[in-house]
């Protein structure tokens, strides 16, 4: 499973889920599954999240570890 602080960057820049949307072409409804777990995005599109915040992937995206 992976955790992400999408949710956080966006209230850290003051964004609602529609307009992190549009800036990286996907829909609302894709950045409010990805913010809740319930869909884990691509590669390409978890890049273009963290370059729109100017952070590493790696701030954004975490594995939950497993025992």
């Amino acid at each position: 499973m992976m955790t992400n602080n999408i949710r956080v960057e966006r209230a850290r820049h003051r964004i609602s889920q529609a307009e992190l949307a549009k800036q990286i072409e996907v829909s609302r409804q894709t950045i409010h599954a990805i913010e809740t777990g319930k869909f884990v995005p691509s590669t390409v599109l978890s890049l273009k999240i963290a370059r729109y915040f100017n952070v590493k992937m790696e701030d954004l995206f975490e594995l939950e570890a497993t025992d």
